[in-house]
């Protein structure tokens, strides 16, 4: 198995690349095997995913069940793995760091911290506030005794605020605070992708397999995208087959769905291996 320091220099040399990369979620450790196995160079957490897991609603896992989460799946994968740590489970700069402290200790190299508060009446937190909680976690990740790529989120679009100049203001922002990584989830248009990319000095991750804008890898280069993930979406995809096939049996009795599954014999020749 490699060392974190390992797959934090690998997980620092895809960012400066000049291909735009995939970086996939998986929600547990099977998730996380397979999509090594089939040639993914890195991996990154979702909190839905994992929450659906439980059978949970995203956003209600708590700090100290997300550091098992991780440990799972950096424990499970010789790929470099980056975390979504929501909004770093605390609306304080110092929370922001912390959770930055202890999740490094699971073996992540990187992470993101978003700016959605999670309060219905300011679900955005204000920008200087934003901006600060990143600069305690960028501190935090140099403290670190390895390159810990900070992932830093502006959430906007999630929450009904589509407005790219106060999006690209709050990049900028977290640019200046600290962060390695850019991510603006929810972006609806290739006009506001290539405004922000115009606007921003860091990589930009883009979240693709959601309603709305849809881009290959080739036009999201193209745009000057440097990364791409998926989010929950491969585990609702899976969830998605499951309640099919439910179905199938439920209303009609057929087993057509298992022509379409791996079978038994793969999964166990690479869980083994």
């Amino acid at each position: 198995m490699k060392s974190q320091a390992e797959k934090a220099q690998e997980f620092v040399e895809l960012h400066r690349a000049s291909d735009c990369f995939l970086i996939p979620n998986p929600w547990d450790k099977g998730s996380a095997k397979l999509l090594e196995h089939i040639g993914f160079k890195a991996l990154a957490t979702t909190g839905a995913g994992y929450a659906f897991s439980l059978g949970k609603s995203d956003l209600s896992i708590s700090a100290k069940d997300m550091l098992s989460y991780l440990r799972s799946i950096c424990d499970a994968t010789s790929l470099p793995v980056s975390a979504d740590l929501q909004n770093g489970f605390g609306h304080s700069p110092q929370e922001a760091a912390q959770t930055i402290s202890e999740t490094a200790l699971t073996g992540i190299v990187g992470g993101s911290i978003e700016d959605a508060s999670g309060i219905s009446d300011t679900p955005i937190y204000d920008i200087s506030l934003a901006k600060e909680r990143i600069q305690a976690a960028s501190e935090a990740a140099k403290a670190l005794p390895f390159k810990f790529m900070l992932t830093a989120r502006a959430e906007n679009y999630l929450y009904g605020r589509p407005d790219v100049k106060d999006t690209i203001a709050r990049l900028q922002a977290y640019q200046e605070a600290g962060a390695d990584v850019l991510f603006a989830p929810g972006i609806q248009s290739i006009e506001d992708i290539k405004s922000i990319v115009s606007s921003i000095d860091r990589p930009l991750n883009i979240i693709m397999g959601f309603q709305g804008i849809q881009l290959d890898m080739a036009t999201l280069q193209e745009l000057g995208v440097r990364r791409v993930s998926v989010g929950g979406s491969l585990a609702r995809a899976a969830y998605g087959a499951l309640i099919l096939a439910g179905k199938e049996l439920l209303n009609e009795g057929t087993f057509s769905y298992a022509n379409n599954a791996i079978s038994g014999k793969e999964l166990n020749a690479i869980f083994k291996s």
